[in-house]
């Protein structure tokens, strides 16, 4: 028997995190594990693998950098974040040097190649990320159900959120559900806070991945205010369960949705989120709109194009030279 060639996966977070960072390594790690064998952690074991794949430019920096000293002819793929995008490469050293060390660079919605500085352009690639599609479910009419599903933490904007909410509570026909944990104490407390007062909002708190995937499928939309987004899982899930989606006009959610999507806000405007979502239980025609054009995406996140296009790219770096394979 023929042993697989091994690839070392580094992410900056592991099950106990529930984050997107941690969902894309799980998948891929699978998706791979037919051809190579997958070593898979937060840091880098000094290994004999054949490349290595690290998320995140700003912390897996220093396994990008061991891994370049000690293999200088050996692959390195560098998959970027929201983050990384939209702050850390413009502001943080290391980050930037991960850029310089990496021979293939890994973006996760199609705005991000116009995100990279131009001259790391070539050797970055879009490789959108999956979701295997759920059963559209039937919703009632009594009332629409929003849901966020994202932690409590800045980049994520769920004050954005907290303000459509109080913006909305004279309307009881529009329930208003959040899943994530209080990675800040004090959104935490804000969200606590604002389930007292407010009884239509529900904090759910930190959900496992399959327990927020079935609130997604039941949901009659999906809200996503984030202020950063290198290709939100969360957003892709909704559209292969059926869910439209309602979200800030950010790169990286224009980099999913595309560019004529009828459902973005501005970027930290509660007021035209509440608006929004008032549309979507007023205008019978909204959400319906709105999920045809999730479908027609639906087809660029199905689990075999991000399979292929995640071997594509490890078979262009492994290949030998001159094999046109």
């Amino acid at each position: 028997m023929v042993s697989r060639p091994a690839v070392a996966l580094i992410t900056p977070a592991l099950a106990a995190a529930n984050n997107g960072n941690w969902q894309t390594a799980r998948r891929w790690a699978q998706m791979l594990s037919a051809d190579y064998e997958v070593r898979l952690g937060t840091t880098w074991q000094h290994g004999d693998e054949v490349a290595m794949i690290a998320l995140h430019a700003r912390r897996s920096a220093a396994a990008a950098l061991a891994w370049r000293q000690a293999h200088p002819a050996r692959p390195l793929v560098l998959v970027l974040t929201g983050t990384d995008l939209y702050r850390d490469i413009a502001s943080d050293d290391s980050a930037r040097r991960s850029l310089v060390l990496a021979d293939r660079l890994v973006v996760l919605n199609e705005h991000g190649l116009l995100d990279l500085p131009a001259e790391h352009r070539a050797k970055a690639r879009v490789c959108l990320q999956s979701s295997p599609p759920r059963k559209l479910l039937h919703k009632t009419a009594r009332h629409l159900r929003a849901l966020m599903a994202g932690h409590l933490r800045d980049e994520k904007s769920p004050r954005t959120y907290f303000d459509a909410v109080r913006r909305l509570a004279g309307r009881r026909d529009i329930l208003l559900d959040h899943i994530g944990g209080p990675l800040d104490p004090a959104l935490g407390d804000e969200a606590r806070a604002l389930a007292r007062s407010h009884p239509h909002y529900r904090w759910l708190g930190p959900l496992t991945h399959e327990a927020t995937r079935r609130r997604i499928q039941a949901a009659h939309v999906l809200v996503h205010p984030s202020r950063m987004e290198g290709g939100a899982q969360v957003i892709i899930e909704a559209v292969m369960s059926g869910t439209p989606v309602i979200a800030s006009r950010i790169p990286g959610n224009i980099g999913l949705l595309g560019e004529g999507y009828g459902g973005y806000f501005p970027l930290g405007d509660g007021a035209a989120l509440a608006a929004l979502l008032q549309r979507a239980r007023d205008d019978a025609a909204m959400l319906p709109g709105l999920a045809a054009q999730c479908a027609a995406r639906a087809p660029l996140f199905a689990p075999e194009h991000e399979r292929r296009a995640l071997r594509a790219l490890l078979s262009e770096l492994l290949s030998p030279p001159g094999d046109t394979r």
